[in-house]
């Protein structure tokens, strides 16, 4: 289960690498680990273009389960998740690097991956929704207070020859092509939902071990 991948490349290359036509986002910094809770950009389409802005990371699960935030969703026949999974819901979530940890002693290890060693840019096959309540953490929301929110999650899918190894369970929907973006956030869902594939091995590589945040900003 990816909880941790960063984001190093400079913001006028994510706009132009993703076909951004609005930036809501303010001045993004380098970000070399982004964890669950936090505040990230996603990228959203529309009838006037794509547009750049943060969103919060995990939406909360099934009222079965306690509604913990989920970061990773993997079972997309779910009720829970299927309203969700329409174009208007569906967004892309950009990427350097992504991480698993190693189940090694006496404490799990960091790996990352990415697509080569420079780390250029890629998305993860997100979904987002609205959302009233207590989020974020006690510096941002000292009072726990309920407020709307924007949230996501990202697919995931069986794991790679790469990413195996390290985690068997599942790893992150990596859309890599511009045109596999513009299918994840415009086709009908079913269509869409042929992207929930591994990559291929040959496509991507481990980079990194051992720490929480991956490098810095490029270019």
């Amino acid at each position: 289960m990816c909880n941790l991948y960063s984001l190093n490349r400079p913001q006028d290359e994510i706009r132009r690498w993703f076909d951004v036509s609005r930036d809501s986002a303010g001045n993004l910094p380098p970000m070399p680990g982004i964890f669950p809770d936090q505040m990230a950009p996603v990228i959203l389409g529309g009838r006037e273009g794509r547009e750049l802005t943060m969103m919060r990371w995990g939406i909360p699960g099934p009222k079965a389960y306690g509604e913990q935030p989920v970061t990773n969703v993997r079972n997309v026949k779910s009720p829970h998740w299927r309203p969700w999974l329409k174009p208007e819901f569906r967004c892309l979530v950009p990427v350097s690097s992504f991480s698993e940890y190693a189940d090694t002693k006496p404490r799990k290890t960091p790996v990352w991956f990415a697509l080569d060693d420079d780390r250029p840019l890629f998305a993860f096959a997100g979904i987002w929704r609205p959302w009233t309540g207590v989020r974020g953490t006690k510096k941002e929301n000292p009072d726990r207070v309920e407020e709307e929110h924007r949230l996501f999650s990202f697919l995931t899918t069986e794991a790679n020859g790469v990413v195996g190894p390290v985690h068997p369970k599942a790893m992150p929907v990596l859309l890599t092509t511009k045109e596999a973006c513009g299918m994840w956030l415009e086709a009908p869902t079913e269509e869409a939902l042929r992207l929930q594939r591994p990559l291929p091995d040959g496509l991507m590589k481990e980079v990194a071990r051992g720490e929480r945040h991956d490098g810095e900003a490029q270019g």
